[in-house]
């Protein structure tokens, strides 16, 4: 296959090396916005500033300026970039003739003027702005260093096409990594959305020692919020427990690699938001969706608590100590309400 990676950032540039690795011989090229760090990459053969000591496999190729260009003859087109790119670049890939498929995860951010808007998902993006393409997600349960280190890996591929998700397959699964087929892209992409500003609470709660219970309680109401916002956008219940649901939000609640736990810690521990962002030198979406999501949520009626509580303490409206004693506060109520 010839495959085409959009935005060298890490999750990218890791996607990128492990197609490269492909029994099947990919030809994969990796796209870079910036020329000074495509030129970095060309020399180092590494992602010095997302990936560093992690060397590029021979085979991959590297490449800036009109990303129109790679694209005659390509059978898949990956676009890394953050939510926040997504729709000027699927704009750029309106009349695309190869499957295209995205692996940002959140909501898109509503006009900041416009009180009563919401911002929409990656796939409502796509219906927006370039419904003749057959898109979908690349989503599921990763870290960009493990992936790019071969460790194993399961992902999920979400797309009403079946095209898009054979392409998907055929693209990544291999000995190191296990991709597996859904039709339900409403119910991948709110996962991949709404984990990570629950990972943030998570840290929160891991920062101030409040105990493994909590955690535990943290991360099961939680999966309660994602599944009913999930439910509300039309999502299937049963996608929640796979690994777009569960599986994404155990990895990013828990795991050391995750910056958006690691933002929840650092609140903890006082620094303001802009400390705790600036000290991680990546970005951490949950920060920037929590918003989006509360917004969308508010919009459809949906209860999200825990969300409402990680935007309040992400805002500055109330302390680390408020925002656990606020969720503690709350009355009884029947469990699977």
């Amino acid at each position: 296959m010839k495959i085409i990676v959009l935005g060298a950032g890490a999750w990218g540039s890791a996607v990128a090396m492990s197609a490269a690795q492909h029994p099947a011989g990919h030809a994969v090229t990796l796209w870079a916005r910036d020329a000074a760090q495509a030129a970095q990459m060309r020399s180092g053969r590494e992602n010095a500033r997302y990936l560093p000591g992690i060397g590029f496999p021979p085979s991959l190729s590297l490449a800036d300026g009109d990303f129109g260009l790679l694209l005659p003859g390509a059978d898949l087109v990956i676009v890394a970039t953050p939510m926040a790119a997504l729709r000027g670049m699927l704009q750029s890939l309106s009349t695309a003739r190869a499957p295209v498929a995205w692996l940002c995860k959140g909501f898109e951010a509503a006009p900041a003027n416009e009180p009563d808007a919401f911002g929409l998902l990656a796939h409502e993006v796509q219906a927006e702005v370039a419904p003749g393409l057959l898109a979908g997600v690349l989503s599921g349960p990763s870290f960009a260093q493990e992936m790019a280190l071969g460790q194993p890996t399961a992902l999920v591929a979400a797309s009403p096409h079946e095209a898009v998700r054979q392409a998907l397959v055929q693209a990544f699964h291999s000995p190191s990594v296990r991709v597996y087929a859904n039709e339900d892209i409403v119910g991948v992409e709110v996962g991949g959305a709404v984990k990570n500003v629950l990972a943030i609470a998570t840290g929160l709660c891991d920062g101030l020692s409040l105990g493994l219970n909590a955690r535990a309680a943290l991360i099961t109401r939680g999966l309660a919020e994602m599944t009913r916002l999930g439910l509300a956008l039309g999502a299937r219940p049963e996608t929640f427990m796979g690994l777009s649901g569960l599986g994404d939000l155990v990895l990013t609640a828990t795991g050391d690699l995750s910056r958006n736990r690691r933002v929840g810690m650092l609140l903890a521990e006082g620094k303001t938001l802009a400390q705790a962002v600036d000290s991680l030198g990546h970005v951490a979406e949950g920060v920037y969706s929590a918003r989006t999501v509360a917004r969308r949520a508010a919009h459809l009626g949906v209860d999200m608590p825990i969300t409402r509580a990680a935007v309040a303490l992400l805002d500055g409206e109330i302390s680390p100590a408020a925002a656990v004693a606020l969720l503690m506060g709350r009355g009884p109520a029947a469990e699977l309400a």
